[in-house]
């Protein structure tokens, strides 16, 4: 623990996240917990200096009877400060893991209620940075997994346009929606403060915040984790032990992905958009490590994964590959063609989606038809066996036959109207976005995730 007040330390992140242009405005995610409540404080006394205006938003998941209290006990806290702010619901359909999906409909809903707003605070902290180390650890992560929580991360839950929130969503005030852009910053100003040190700084200013007894429910693995914690710190695995060794694995994994671009550069050729395709000797001649990250790049990009498949799934693959033999992981294909890897969408994946000429298809594809060319009850799906066989005339086409399967095609009642990536029927306006951003090609892939 450093000696520095919190105050400045706050002002430092601050400084390094967004300094030294900080816009007029910043967001604030607050649940009403110590760690959010002390940085709603830290943020309030913070602008005195700089002028900046706080927006906050406490998304309540409706999980315990108590939240709504709760989130009113927050919006009472940013009326006597003197900030605007909102409580977004949100109501879960019982499908999944309940935190995965409670942490999803989070960035979600606060993307809606963001409006123009760039910059949303969250308040995770040294001791969450620890805790995740420590459950990666135990899925067997790698550098990547081990380099923990960023304290800048850029997140776009929404592709091509932000819906509005309706209003029955919504209590109290949330900021203009004139200039909205799809994706928001995400910042982390606390990462490197304990979650006693907000506690104390919370204690000092008769600070207001409630306990979620959530937090000492043995069925979430964060819990367990966290128990286990107070008992490694006897050993000297502390959470500043653990903080220091995400923040070094996160040093590794940067020199790590720099090698990955050279080998993009240099291996990776042109190929139809949404596919990848690699020159086999060259991956071959590749590190063990620059091979698999190449691998699992290609997988992701494709399939518009947010996370990497398991280690030990993206290693059994890569043996069948340089082997010889193709496969399927993460809802992408392998190819092995004789003088390069080609990774496509894997048409499993993508067989029963369905979806309205002009509509994100598979989450990634927008086919819009400006002469209105197509009919009125057009839908866009995947070509599959029975579009390849509708293309008559297969002269002039370059992909073979199982990296087309899975290309947005255009349909109406049974008949293909167009493949755009192959050259078939009218002309249509093709968009893809990956992870709600517009694609901009492999590379600027590998760049940024």
């Amino acid at each position: 623990m450093t000696d520095t007040p919190l105050l400045q330390r706050f002002a430092d992140a601050m400084g390094h996240l967004l300094g030294p242009d900080f816009p007029s405005d910043l967001g604030l995610a607050v649940s009403g917990g110590g760690d959010s409540m002390a940085m709603l404080y830290l943020a309030h006394n913070w602008t005195r200096t700089y002028g900046i205006r706080l927006w906050v938003a406490t998304v309540d998941h409706g999980l315990r009877p108590e939240s709504a209290v709760e989130a009113d006990m927050v919006a009472e806290e940013c009326a006597a400060l003197g900030w605007p702010h909102a409580t977004v619901r949100w109501h879960w359909d019982g499908v999944g893991n309940v935190q995965d999906a409670a942490r999803r409909a989070r960035l979600s809903l606060i993307d809606q209620w963001r409006g123009d707003l760039r910059h949303v605070l969250f308040a995770h902290t040294l001791d969450d940075q620890a805790e995740t180390v420590l459950m990666r650890l135990a899925r067997g992560s790698g550098v990547d997994g081990l380099s923990g929580m960023a304290a800048f991360r850029e997140v776009a839950p929404h592709a091509v346009n932000v819906p509005a929130l309706e209003a029955a969503q919504i209590d109290g005030v949330a900021p203009c929606r004139d200039n909205v852009i799809p994706g928001y910053t995400v910042l982390r100003p606390c990462l490197e403060m304990q979650r006693s040190e907000l506690r104390h700084y919370l204690q000092v200013l008769k600070g207001r915040w409630v306990e979620d007894p959530s937090n000492d429910n043995r069925d979430f693995e964060r819990v367990r984790v966290r128990q286990l914690l107070r008992h490694l710190s006897e050993e000297g695995i502390t959470a500043t032990v653990l903080s220091d060794t995400a923040r070094r694995m996160a040093r590794a994994r940067d020199g790590l992905k720099a090698r990955l671009v050279d080998a993009v550069r240099s291996l990776s050729s042109a190929a139809p958009l949404g596919q990848v395709r690699i020159d086999r000797d060259g991956f071959a001649a590749l590190d063990e490590e620059t091979r698999l990250r190449l691998l699992t790049a290609g997988l992701c990009y494709v399939a518009a994964a947010e996370y990497r498949p398991r280690a030990a799934s993206s290693e059994a693959l890569l043996t069948q590959v340089l082997s010889g033999g193709g496969g399927t992981l993460h809802g992408a294909e392998v190819l092995v063609e004789k003088a390069y890897l080609r990774i496509v969408r894997e048409g499993a994946a993508v067989a029963r989606v369905d979806t309205p000429l002009g509509e994100l298809w598979d989450g990634q594809w927008r086919l819009v038809d400006p002469a209105g060319l197509c009919p009125a009850d057009a839908t866009v799906h995947a070509l599959g066996e029975e579009g390849w066989k509708q293309i008559v005339d297969r002269s002039g086409l370059t992909l073979p036959f199982r990296a087309a399967l899975a290309l947005p095609s255009v349909w109406s009642d049974g008949t293909l109207l167009a493949c755009p990536a192959l050259g078939f029927g009218p002309t249509l306006d093709v968009s893809r976005f990956v992870l709600g951003r517009a694609d901009t090609g492999f590379e600027a892939f590998c760049l940024s995730h």
